[in-house]
């Protein structure tokens, strides 16, 4: 099954981490990442760049700048993950979380996935449900 982790942090603290201390945490996270890989549970992953790059769109027409959540931890990422369970899920989130421990992540099924459709897009072969 299909699981996505949502990945929240606070991205004052992360965007203010040295590279050195970023490197050691992918470092950590790289660990996860290949095992993950290997048993050919990984799909799309990302780390998203700060809400202050981003925008929203309400109502159809209004653009604001930013997401304006009224959060203290904001989504920093995302995995798609291809597990038996939501217990093996929460088993990979333990694992980030253990190569992360400042993070905190959601865990939930996906209910529609649309691989890339591009006639140049790698192929992929991921259950969809």
């Amino acid at each position: 099954m299909l699981y996505t982790l949502l990945c929240y942090n606070k991205e004052d603290v992360v965007w203010s981490w040295s590279k050195e201390e970023d490197a050691a945490v992918m470092a950590r996270l790289s660990v996860v990442h290949e095992k993950l890989v290997k048993e050919g549970k990984l799909g799309p992953s990302l780390r998203l760049l700060p809400t202050t790059a981003a925008a929203t769109l309400r109502g159809g027409d209004l653009v604001i700048d930013g997401p304006f959540a009224e959060t203290k931890e904001q989504l920093l990422g995302f995995y798609v993950i291809d597990v038996e369970n939501l217990e093996a899920a929460l088993g990979v989130a333990k694992e980030l979380s253990a190569a992360n421990p400042t993070s905190v992540y959601e865990i939930r099924p996906i209910a529609l996935y649309v691989p890339e459709s591009r006639p140049d897009a790698p192929t992929q072969t991921i259950k969809v449900y």
